[in-house]
């Protein structure tokens, strides 16, 4: 409407104009009849270009206008939920904890973010950690105290803390465990295997190693935000001349020993029987000097009285022998 009604105006103008030449030119002299004439024809033509002018304008002006400010604010809409679905939301995982770290600020040292969905400024980064017992297999090569080189399977447990991992963040990255405790651990085998030599590694003091390297290692990260659980050596590798002879070495003392337990049973063995005899001789001496002709007829006669009795005995008594005692005669 404002468009049309400034067209309108321009055309009053532009009449007015017109009347106030024809009026001007009137007023003048004789030839200016023919004056006027070209002169009305002139405007005439400069009013016709005019409004060729105009109408080859947009009619309508404000619609082209709308639809770019539809496209500008469509392109900003679009923009913003990008953004938003990209970087003002991040998902926190079971068993992980978060970093806030700002281009504007640094690192949060006060605040660590947990579990689930957290919204934050598009400035804001949250860097994720895994707050869980992780394990790490390690293969290391050390030398024995006689210099022998001894290959090492070790396993290791450790998990950070979930309240410092600000700390942790600012100190070693995310990359701590690189950093920190696999050089510890490292270091700690190589130094406590030097102290043991190969037999002792390989059969005896597995048990001590184990524990002095993992007393050595958590000692060594106590106080950097990292808990170790456990060290555990699952393997020790041996040249195989030296594995050989080490197992020839204990297969022989095993015999040896084998060997000791069977001379020492023997010797047992002969004392028990020494003392069984000696028993035996102590007993017929003492039963032969307590033995009497009386005793033995008392006894005869009693074994005779119960054979007697018996029910299933039948006995027949000729005479007597030559201790007093009857000769008996049976059935069996």
């Amino acid at each position: 409407m404002r468009d049309v009604g400034r067209r309108c105006r321009q055309i009053g103008r532009d009449m007015g104009q017109k009347r106030r030449l024809r009026r001007i030119l009137l007023s003048k002299s004789q030839p200016g009849g023919r004056d006027l004439v070209a002169l009305n024809q002139e405007h005439s033509f400069s009013f016709t270009e005019d409004r060729k002018i105009n109408m080859a304008e947009p009619q309508y002006p404000n619609l082209s206008k709308a639809a770019l400010r539809l496209g500008l604010f469509g392109f900003i809409f679009l923009m913003v939920v990008t953004l938003a679905g990209g970087c003002m939301t991040t998902s926190i995982g079971s068993g992980e904890g978060a970093v806030k770290y700002s281009i504007f600020g640094g690192t949060d040292l006060e605040k660590i973010y947990g579990e689930g969905l957290q919204i934050h400024p598009p400035w804001v980064d949250l860097i994720r950690y895994d707050v869980r017992v992780q394990e790490q297999l390690e293969d290391i090569d050390a030398l024995s105290s006689n210099g022998l080189s001894i290959g090492m399977d070790a396993s290791i447990r450790w998990r950070p803390e979930a309240g410092a991992l600000a700390k942790l963040h600012v100190t070693y990255g995310g990359d701590y465990y690189r950093k920190l405790v696999q050089p510890e651990l490292r270091s700690a085998v190589r130094e406590i295997v030097g102290q043991f030599t190969p037999e002792e590694l390989y059969s005896t003091r597995r048990t001590e190693l184990q524990e002095r390297i993992f007393a050595q290692v958590r000692d060594a990260v106590a106080g950097e935000d990292v808990t170790i659980d456990a060290i555990l050596i699952r393997d020790i590798s041996l040249p195989e001349q030296i594995r050989t002879a080490i197992e020839n070495k204990l297969k022989e003392e095993q015999e040896a020993e084998r060997y000791l337990f069977t001379i020492q049973k023997e010797r047992l063995e002969a004392q028990r029987k020494e003392i069984e005899a000696t028993g035996q001789a102590e007993y017929q001496r003492i039963i032969t000097a307590s033995l009497s002709s009386q005793f033995l007829r008392y006894k005869g006669i009693e074994a005779t009285q119960m054979l007697a009795n018996s029910p299933n005995s039948k006995t027949v008594i000729i005479g007597s022998g030559s201790d007093g005692l009857p000769i008996i005669l049976g059935n069996q």
